[in-house]
């Protein structure tokens, strides 16, 4: 049932805020129990070239099952991607389809399962919605609740791809800017030109197998020091 505290929770969570994707997957494990009834556990992993990049569980219960199908190489949640279409288990004691998936789900106290596979941006994703009990979902529910989680999931992604490009860029500039100074401190101690000054702090850097950036900061810093 689509109530007025789940298209709340569900607008919250597609706004592109400054919480981190990790936050966001744990937010959206805890709608799903929240939003979808029956649902008594969730997950969400994000697939790339065939593999988990990242995932979340409402609980470790759940974890550990996702750890399990990895390891296991079959389940619902690597049918449900590899097919592109959802994947419903109302009871698992009855399934045939993943044996050894079905005993650990029920060991886990996992009896009915839904998993609905989602694209985020270049990626899959799949959602897992688990009961305690044997149940069928409401999939058109489920499946409205997954649009809007894909759609917080991408801003998510988006968000972080920036930020850490903003980092890398920023540290380039102040990697860039400490390799000049050490350039101009041995070029005034050694009278030398920048190409120079620049194969002398390459080849220390490649003595001591280190970047050329941190060669430099350390001369710029014992420079500061002796004034």
């Amino acid at each position: 049932m689509f109530t007025e505290r789940l298209a709340h929770d569900l607008a919250a969570l597609t706004r592109v805020g400054t919480a981190s994707i990790e936050t966001v997957l744990h937010r959206v494990t805890a709608l799903a129990v929240t939003g979808i009834a029956g649902c008594s556990g969730g997950t969400i992993q994000i697939w790339d070239d065939g593999r988990v990049i990242r995932s979340a569980a409402s609980h470790s219960g759940l974890a550990r099952l996702l750890a399990r199908e990895r390891a296991l190489g079959e389940g619902p949640s690597r049918e449900a991607v590899r097919r592109a279409r959802r994947v419903t288990a109302p009871d698992l004691m009855r399934d045939d389809r993943w044996p050894a998936y079905a005993r650990s789900a029920v060991r886990h106290g996992v009896r009915s399962a839904l998993i609905l596979p989602m694209r985020v941006g270049e990626s899959s994703a799949a959602l897992g919605v688990y009961g305690a009990r044997p149940q069928e979902f409401d999939e058109r529910l489920a499946e409205m609740v997954a649009a809007h989680m894909a759609v917080a999931l991408a801003n998510s992604l988006d968000y972080d791809f920036l930020r850490s490009e903003t980092l890398q860029l920023r540290e380039a500039l102040t990697s860039r800017a400490e390799i000049d100074q050490a350039k101009g401190i041995l070029m005034g101690a050694k009278g030398c030109d920048a190409d120079t000054a620049f194969e002398e702090l390459r080849k220390v850097s490649q003595r001591h197998q280190v970047r050329v950036a941190d060669v430099a900061r350390r001369l710029v810093e014992d420079q500061l020091k002796r004034r």
